[in-house]
């Protein structure tokens, strides 16, 4: 059974031809969009690839570019098919391939849509990324002395201030962690010494923050240094008082906005991915109604088009038949094959 059959004359199939014509060169500009969108990601990644890490958050972005440019080919060829449907000499070279470029447009669609999911479901491996990236960042924030490492500072105080943010998960991730050069460290200090000997590791650890902490919205100067002794200000009380200081961590604020990027690109993929949907729809119909019309000689006939030849079970039934015929023949190949060598070898 024929599942939504329509009926076409020569004016519907003109129009149709002409509207998947245009729908087409849209789809080519939504494909350069979604390159655009792609490499844009791309690049706010790399700016920050410092403090994550691995590359598996790239896989969104360069599947963005992949697509856009794929897109683009696709719906530039799809157009230049409809624009011959309306000469019947012309569009006669294109007949024998248009079922294999349509089974070839849905599979592309379905990875497109895959792809659209993978931008709202990419928070979970994003998160895991920026935790250790920023962690390793932070550790290594006092190697200004350290080639490879010594723009670390720069990027994490950037950072800070750019996002509004403090630390890993807050600004108390600075007390774990040494991020005071030794090279500023004055070892004939008693303070210092004893700070050091405190420790088991032998680290400096102080309950302070680098300046890039600092809130300038806060009406009173920054309190970085020794900011659980309350004895050390005046008026002050760090466990009442709301501190001067970014309360956000970096992780959060990061994830927040990479998040709200990639869920905006995953809808416009998703808008795409419907304009496209249409348009194999729309090709399938005027390929199965060009097809159909029963006097090649008398364009102005009637003719039928359908989306699918028989019902959706049927369809599949015969899609995975045929997935075991050729199965089956790649096998009786090679057991032909082996047969072949085995004389060789006697």
């Amino acid at each position: 059974m024929v599942l939504l059959k329509v009926k076409f004359d020569q004016k519907k199939r003109v129009k149709l031809a002409q509207g998947l014509w245009l729908m087409n060169w849209l789809s080519v500009l939504a494909g350069i969009i979604i390159f655009s969108l792609g490499l844009f990601l791309k690049i706010e990644l790399r700016k920050r690839s410092d403090v994550m890490d691995n590359s598996e958050s790239h896989f969104v972005p360069n599947s963005l570019i992949g697509m856009g440019v794929l897109s683009c080919v696709f719906n530039s060829l799809s157009g230049k098919i409809c624009y011959d449907a309306l000469d019947p000499a012309k569009y006669a070279k294109w007949k024998p391939w248009l079922k294999p470029y349509l089974a070839i447009c849905v599979l592309f669609k379905i990875v497109l849509f895959l792809v659209a999911l993978c931008c709202f479901l990419m928070r979970g491996s994003l998160e895991s990324t920026l935790a250790h990236g920023l962690k390793n960042g932070m550790k290594y924030y006092r190697d200004t002395d350290t080639p490879g490492r010594c723009f670390m500072k720069k990027t994490i105080d950037m950072l800070q201030i750019e996002f509004k943010c403090c630390g890993n998960n807050g600004f108390r991730d600075w007390f774990e962690i040494q991020w005071i050069s030794n090279r500023y460290l004055d070892f004939s200090s008693k303070e210092v010494k004893d700070r050091i000997k405190s420790n088991v590791d032998g680290r400096y650890l102080v309950d302070g923050v680098p300046f890039s902490c600092c809130n300038p919205n806060s009406p009173r100067p920054c309190i970085q240094y020794q900011l659980t002794n309350n004895s050390a200000h005046y008026s002050y009380d760090h466990q009442t008082e709301e501190l001067n200081l970014w309360a956000r961590g970096c992780r959060a604020a990061l994830l927040r906005y990479y998040s709200s990027l990639m869920n905006s690109m995953g809808a416009a993929v998703l808008l795409v991915w419907l304009l496209e949907v249409t348009i194999t729809i729309g090709l399938r119909y005027l390929h199965t109604a060009l097809e159909g019309v029963s006097n090649p000689e008398d364009p102005e006939c009637e003719s039928e088009g359908w989306l699918l030849e028989k019902s959706v079970p049927e369809t599949w039934k015969s899609f995975l038949e045929s997935l075991k015929k050729l199965g089956k023949s790649n096998q009786v190949e090679a057991e032909g094959a082996e047969a072949g060598q085995a004389p060789e070898a006697g």
